[in-house]
């Protein structure tokens, strides 16, 4: 039984070669894409916690009644 498994191994293995590798590239590129969509969606959080902070920086520098009479003006927009 062993020698049947060796034997077929023997020829078997350029095959199971060509399949590990073909898994390895598959995983790179996996990993690879899902690090490119990480970076993009952080730059997109950061240009949103930019928006925010100077949108909250404008109101903190105005009087609560000017900024209940803005946000009245742009809701009817």
């Amino acid at each position: 039984m062993g020698t049947l498994a060796f034997a077929l191994l023997g020829q078997a293995w350029p095959y199971l070669l060509a399949m590990g590798a073909a898994l390895a590239g598959v995983w790179t590129a996996y990993a690879k894409g899902k690090a490119n969509q990480k970076a993009r969606q952080d730059a997109a959080d950061a240009a949103a916690r930019t928006e925010a902070q100077e949108i909250d920086d404008a109101v903190a520098g105005r009087a609560p009644d000017d900024n209940r009479g803005r946000l009245a003006r742009w809701s009817k927009s």
